[in-house]
């Protein structure tokens, strides 16, 4: 969800993780549920005054970025080691950008509070034109080369046809009978969609198929580290990026100074008794 957390202050993250194979289950009890945390590989600047709502990588080091806030929200073109913008594309300010994906040479944008959309060219990054969807609201978009995926901040992931944005399948997302709300940025890995939880530290691992819950990924220590170290103005962790080549993996928050690349490992018995009231808010 793309509302200002306290006003949204947010920032980006990135992180490698290695490539695993993961068991789905429809039940949510299920023990093969993956549960993991994460280790800090390396890290790299980034726009602090990126509001990120959308983040995904194509290639040669580079990431695009869509960045929220009314009058300030955005389309742009980042250099990964740098953190630089190489191109951007401002919104007009009575649009608040939201989720981001690459389908083909076409990026598409949503917008917050309204059902409203923007391709843009991949190239240079003016606009191609609006389109409208069927979501109750534009929050996270994710693609696996074929169709769209989308979240509208509640638990429902939805499937569309990126010709028409009309819908052609919805599944409501549960943990233990519970719905996961607030269901955010999106990416598509490994034949799954992985969620943002907004307000959370965490991201949901989701069966395309059907929705059921696959894992899920706990990241608290990045956001604890920036206010550790004085970053006072972040926000919530925000944005997830795939590089499928070399199976990096980025994540980002809102307003946050840095990126950072990380591999993913065993969460502590500790911390997986967390789950329900760190991930489900």
């Amino acid at each position: 969800m793309m509302i200002p957390l306290a006003l949204f202050s947010g920032a980006v993250f990135l992180f490698f993780m290695p490539f695993y194979s993961w068991g789905k289950s429809s039940d949510l009890m299920n023990l093969s549920l993956k549960i993991h945390e994460i280790e800090v590989v390396a890290e790299f600047p980034h726009d602090p005054d990126a509001f990120t709502q959308g983040l995904l990588y194509a290639g040669n080091d580079t990431l695009f970025e869509s960045t929220g806030l009314n009058a300030k929200s955005s389309v742009r073109k980042v250099a990964l080691r740098t953190g630089k913008v190489e191109v951007i594309q401002q919104m007009d300010d009575s649009y608040f950008g939201e989720g981001l994906t690459l389908l083909g040479e076409r990026l598409f944008q949503v917008a917050w509070l309204t059902n409203t959309g923007f391709t843009y060219d991949l190239h240079n990054l003016t606009k191609v034109k609006p389109f409208k969807h069927y979501m109750k609201d534009g929050w996270g978009l994710a693609t696996d080369g074929k169709v769209l995926f989308g979240s509208d901040g509640t638990s429902t992931l939805y499937r569309m046809d990126p010709q028409t944005m009309k819908v052609t399948d919805k599944h409501t997302v549960r943990y233990n009978g519970r719905e996961v709300r607030y269901l955010n940025e999106l990416e598509y890995i490994n034949k799954e969609v992985w969620a943002n939880v907004w307000q959370s530290d965490c991201i949901a691992r989701i069966s395309p198929k059907d929705g059921s819950l696959l894992g899920w990924i706990l990241l608290p220590k990045l956001r604890q580290g920036l206010l550790k170290s004085g970053h006072m103005g972040i926000d919530v962790l925000n944005g997830i990026a795939w590089d499928s080549e070399k199976q990096r993996l980025f994540v980002t928050g809102k307003l946050w100074p840095k990126l950072y690349q990380i591999k993913l490992k065993p969460a502590s018995e500790k911390s997986q008794k967390r789950i329900e009231r760190q991930c489900v808010v």
